[in-house]
């Protein structure tokens, strides 16, 4: 009896084994060796690095270590704007930066930086993983580029050199460095700052040099940046929830078997959980950090948030009136229903 189980555990591992073996060198079929560059602006530990790695250890392994993710931190491939020519043409494979950067490509994008339009991350997440979100990924093909999906890097605040910004007042004359952007540029200016556009590579040395007061970001950012170094005010103003689009060009997409293109999707889907949790852990531990290094760090009184979301308003209306109507009706039914959540 004990014989004839043993015989049977034997035969149901080397069935098991190579059943393991088939499903692991099954998808191998369709993929050709290939090294896939994937750039973008933040340092190496940022949430965005740590995403990128882990999409590069998914896809090794359900490619049988054909498919490989070069990772470029830091703008080593170039700003926004020249990764994103880069992709179109050809010549980079993956970029994953802010949405903000793609309204210059597609204007409907920059609904998402309208100031002010979510209270949570979990509203800014239901708005872009639903009927919206989607929307958009479908009007990128035609712009010779494929959207994979989105991760959120937290809301965006103000840091300056000059003074706490605990009012609607503090803002004027401040030169505070935006996304080249126009609703970034005119949401500062009805705050009465003077909204400077800049490339994101050249922020610190700007401020350093005092060539512009302070600048905007999530707060994962402004750590990994080090921009405690040259910046002694923080203030929560959550103005915008900065969305980060994973993009990859049509050109090289278009040359990838649909095993390859599986693959990768699948890879991308598979990280989303986990991008999002380091994002959410690194928000609250950035902060953390950046009060210990010395930054002086405020929040501001809900009747002055008010007065400073009424100051924006007419930036919302004055842009929606440029935009596809279609997109725009889409997006504010949607708005009307994550602000529930």
């Amino acid at each position: 009896m004990k014989s004839r189980l043993s015989r049977r555990a034997v035969l149901a591992g080397a069935v098991s084994t190579l059943t393991v073996a088939a499903t692991v060198r099954a998808p191998a079929q369709g993929i050709q060796e290939r090294t896939i560059r994937w750039g973008h602006l933040n340092n190496p530990g940022h949430p965005t690095s740590l995403g990128v790695r882990k999409v590069a250890e998914v896809l090794l392994a359900k490619s049988g270590g054909k498919l490989r993710i070069r990772e470029f931190p830091a703008s080593q491939l170039g700003n926004e704007m020249q990764q994103q020519s880069a992709l179109r043409g050809g010549t980079q494979e993956m970029f994953s930066a802010s949405t903000t950067s793609l309204a210059t490509v597609v204007k409907d994008f920059g609904l998402l930086d309208f100031p002010f339009i979510v209270g949570s991350s979990a509203q800014a997440e239901a708005l872009i993983t639903g009927p919206f979100g989607k929307a958009m990924l479908e009007t990128l093909p035609e712009k010779d580029l494929i959207g994979l999906g989105y991760w959120g890097l937290g809301f965006r605040n103000v840091t300056n050199s000059r003074t706490a910004i605990t009012k609607l007042e503090e803002f004027a004359g401040l030169k505070l460095r935006v996304i080249p952007n126009p609703v970034y540029l005119d949401t500062f200016r009805a705050l009465g700052a003077n909204p400077v556009p800049m490339n994101f590579g050249e922020v610190y040395t700007a401020l350093e040099t005092k060539t512009i007061d302070g600048q905007e970001n999530p707060y994962s950012v402004i750590l990994s940046n080090k921009f405690f170094e040259v910046q002694k005010f923080l203030s929560a103003t959550n103005h915008t929830y900065t969305q980060n689009i994973i993009t990859i060009g049509k050109k090289f997409w278009d040359q990838l078997s649909a095993d390859e293109r599986k693959l990768i999707q699948d890879s991308v889907n598979e990280s989303r959980d986990y991008q999002r949790e380091v994002t959410l852990k690194a928000d609250t531990e950035s902060l953390g950090e950046l009060k210990a290094k010395g930054m002086q760090f405020n929040e501001i009184a809900p009747a002055e948030m008010a007065r400073i979301r009424t100051a924006t308003r007419p930036v919302a209306a004055k842009f929606s009136a440029d935009l596809d109507q279609a997109k725009v009706r889409l997006f504010n039914a949607e708005l009307e229903r994550v602000q529930k959540l």
